[in-house]
């Protein structure tokens, strides 16, 4: 047996190989999601993107109609009442 023969990829391997390259050359083309690179990669931070404005958490007591009114009001029910509180807040407290 020869020394190119000892060493030539099998059919799996040979495969593979084409497979791989024709996923780089369509990521590369923009066929699918786009590659990170190792740079972008590195300057992931993890967690939630820091917000401008900080929101306080808080205790409030509803009765329980009113309550069931605001989540059968649907997704986004506590960003909807938060609006309603801003919009009826006394004025000129700031």
């Amino acid at each position: 047996m020869s020394e190119a023969t000892k060493h030539a990829p099998d059919a799996e391997t040979l495969q593979f190989m084409a497979d791989l390259e024709a996923a780089l050359q369509q990521a590369q083309a923009g066929d699918f999601a786009r590659v990170a690179t190792g740079e972008e990669i590195a300057r992931r931070t993890r967690g939630r993107p820091p917000v401008a404005t900080h929101k306080a958490p808080v205790t409030l007591r509803l009765d329980a109609q009113t309550l069931a009114l605001w989540r059968a009001s649907g997704k986004g029910w506590q960003t909807r009442a938060a609006a309603a509180l801003a919009a009826a807040a006394p004025k000129g407290l700031d």
